[in-house]
């Protein structure tokens, strides 16, 4: 058997650490990872074969793809897996400077055309997909401050944009008062195109999903328990449901327009009325995707096999298994306690729910009997900075 040589990128996350878990138990593949760092979370890993430190893409993009193109010389690598919005990016955008080489990503255009979410609005609203009311303004200076509705919400257009050469990340604002709104603008990305829509009260719902040239091969969702920080955020508790009907049909709607091929985490706020509106489409990998293979979609290994040959449907899930990120649960239950709007009663019960244990259908994200070295490093990070 001729075995593949990949390269997970972006090894500091979470995500990357469990692509390399998932692709490195198979005897057909051989797993690289690379960050910026000296160390990174993924490179602990004992399904890492090796790991190299790269330049940063955020500073020297071109010095980023000279050394990718020697690595993939040297290493005879034959896929590429990048799972944040940067390297995703930066890939896409220098194909033609790398060797031949698989990257499991539709056209960039096609990707930017889902990532932008001005265009998502109008892509969304010519499928009737329900959407919040929007307004899309080149600039800061475009906006009459004086004639807005509170509460409302400011969403850059993308997630990441060049600021002075130089990736900056951006951060969607929900500000109810027009000092709040002032204060958003002052961020230097609204002087790049963004969206001004209206606030829609309900709960978040995403929908996870794998397609090949078009036709759509595995979906997954999940509802996030406890997040950090408390008031939300990234997921450090969240359970494998059932997808929404309503939800599916309408990214499913979506994702076939554009012929996707690829992973997309597509994402709704459903309203108390039941309707489910369009937020964004997110084109990589996501922060909790080791619960999605625990449950038995394995998309990393969809994005590989996928590349190679047609891949088989994937109808269903384990519904009910849990995930827990150890130490983000650690800092939620610290927020918690530092939250002085909060009784004693209500602290007592996060410290109730933090220890008391699951004795099935939970599993860690980071700590694994069986490849410690992940946690392990991240211990040293976490209480030593190093």
């Amino acid at each position: 058997m001729e075995k593949k040589s990949v390269l997970i990128f972006d090894a500091q996350q979470r995500s990357a650490l469990a692509a390399t878990r998932s692709l490195g138990k198979r005897s057909d593949i051989t797993v690289y990872t690379t960050d910026s760092t000296p160390e990174a979370l993924a490179g602990a890993s004992k399904y890492s074969s090796s790991y190299f430190c790269s330049p940063d893409p955020v500073k020297n993009t071109e010095q980023f793809i000279t050394w990718l193109a020697r690595i993939i010389d040297d290493k005879q690598i034959d896929f590429l897996l990048p799972v944040t919005e940067v390297s995703s990016r930066t890939l896409l955008e220098n194909r033609d400077k790398l060797p031949s080489v698989k990257l499991p990503f539709a056209e960039l255009d096609t990707v930017l055309a889902l990532s932008d979410k001005n265009q998502l609005v109008e892509l969304a609203k010519s499928l009737a997909i329900p959407v919040p009311e929007s307004r899309v303004y080149p600039n800061a200076s475009a906006v009459d401050t004086h004639a807005l509705d509170y509460p409302c919400v400011l969403k850059p257009a993308l997630s990441k944009v060049l600021v002075n050469n130089r990736w900056q990340s951006t951060q969607v604002h929900i500000v109810h008062t027009e000092a709040e709104f002032n204060k958003a603008l002052e961020h230097a990305y609204f002087n790049h195109p963004f969206m001004l829509q209206q606030y829609i009260a309900g709960q978040g719902a995403g929908l996870f999903c794998y397609y090949q040239h078009g036709e759509a091969k595995a979906f997954f969702a999940h509802k996030r328990l406890r997040e950090k920080p408390p008031s939300g955020g990234v997921s450090v508790l969240s359970e494998s449901v059932a997808a929404d009907a309503k939800v599916k049909e309408f990214a499913t709607k979506l994702l076939d327009s554009v012929n996707w091929h690829g992973v997309a985490m597509v994402e709704f706020k459903v309203a108390d009325d039941g309707t489910p509106y369009l937020m964004e489409i997110n084109t990589r990998l996501w922060g909790s995707l080791q619960l999605s293979i625990d449950a038995g979609v394995n998309f990393p290994e969809l994005l590989f096999d996928g590349e190679y040959a047609d891949v088989p449907l994937t109808t269903a899930f384990k519904q009910g298994v849990q995930l827990r990120w150890l130490l983000g649960d650690l800092d939620n239950l610290y927020l918690n306690m530092r939250d002085k709007k909060q009784s004693i009663k209500d602290k007592l019960l996060h410290i109730g729910r933090f220890f008391t244990p699951r004795l099935s259908g939970r599993k860690h994200e980071v700590n694994r009997l069986d490849d410690m070295g992940p946690f392990r490093y991240e211990l040293k990070k976490y209480f030593l900075g190093g």
